[in-house]
């Protein structure tokens, strides 16, 4: 077998703690174990303050991309994404040698020559601190930091759909991590622009019976619509949140519940049918619709049909109230 050399490693396109903690360890480990020289690339950048913060910390080569690299590495591995979900660049006519993720798995995975998709893990942070061990690789304290905070950040400090695996990988991890750094990142200055999304957010929500609704409009920090729809679901009565966002030609969106009996994954793919890739959890998802795709459709057409798809999925025929209505949020 010839010897591979380099190795690619692609993020879903606005990267998040999990994912940049995740290929932090596959780089560690095509270093180790192969002597591997790693990219890390992703579509967009990388707004929001603390994943910047751990971007900073654990020094990873990241490159933003808009379009994919004309030469690509000897190996190419998503990490915390998988091949046809629409929320990375990597080409539908290319397949990935390498593919481990949390989420539900896809189709074209399976073609990966190696796949490992746990989707009753909280984080595939977790995944690649059990390779890591695997391996006898011994995890440094940035890294542990890194994954930690992956972990903690994907499953709301294990609050939200945790394993055993990721409560057995927090406790080995928390001694390791350098607990200063955890509460910097957390705690890391953010933005004007990305304060002012949420505050969008917030003022343009409305109420539809247990859902809330809200989109941010255009905005060059996306990353705030998941923080928006996990804000909204703080909501008195509120079992669903939705909240989307326009960038460029795409349009996203973020859903989340709080019943245990629905499934935000389910209600995502069928929001985007037709029109884009949608997908995700039991309790959080997303989707992505190409604007340049929808027949010329405006942002603001299409966000409605969205939005009425999410209400039909869930259920609400409700007439909207806004959030903040009657001086509410004054």
């Amino acid at each position: 077998m010839e010897r591979k050399h380099s190795l690619l490693i692609v993020l879903q396109n606005y990267p998040d703690p999990d994912a940049i903690a995740s290929a932090a360890a596959l780089r560690e480990l095509g270093h180790e174990l192969a002597d591997l020289t790693c990219t890390i690339i992703s579509g967009g950048f990388i707004g929001r303050s603390e994943n910047r913060a751990l971007m900073k910390y654990l020094d990873l080569p990241y490159h933003p991309e808009d379009n994919w690299p004309s030469e690509k590495a000897d190996l190419v591995a998503l990490v915390d994404t998988q091949p046809g979900t629409g929320n990375n660049i990597l080409p539908l006519e290319y397949s990935a040698d390498i593919v481990i993720d949390h989420h539900p798995i896809k189709r074209e995975t399976r073609s990966a020559e190696f796949h490992d998709v746990r989707n009753n893990y909280g984080a595939t942070s977790t995944i690649m601190f059990e390779y890591l061990q695997a391996a006898e690789i011994q995890v440094s304290r940035q890294l542990a930091t890194g994954l930690l905070y992956g972990i903690r950040s994907d499953t709301q400090d294990l609050g939200r759909e945790s394993s055993r695996a990721d409560i057995d990988a927090v406790v080995e991890l928390y001694p390791l991590a350098n607990k200063r750094m955890l509460a910097e990142i957390a705690n890391s200055k953010t933005p004007r622009e990305y304060l002012a999304a949420l505050q969008v957010a917030l003022a343009n929500a409305r109420i539809y019976g247990n859902a809330v609704v809200s989109n941010i409009g255009q905005s060059k920090i996306p990353e705030a619509v998941s923080e928006a729809a996990d804000t909204l679901l703080r909501l008195e009565d509120i079992e669903w949140s939705f909240c989307s966002v326009a960038t460029g030609k795409k349009l996203l969106f973020s859903i989340r519940t709080c019943n245990p009996e629905y499934n935000s994954g389910d209600v995502a793919t069928a929001i985007c049918k037709d029109l884009g890739a949608g997908g995700g959890h039991q309790s959080m998802a997303g989707g992505i619709i190409d604007l340049s795709q929808t027949k010329r459709r405006s942002i603001e057409r299409t966000t409605k049909e969205v939005e009425k798809r999410f209400l039909n999925q869930v259920k609400q025929t409700h007439r909207g109230i806004p959030l903040c209505g009657n001086d509410k949020c004054k």
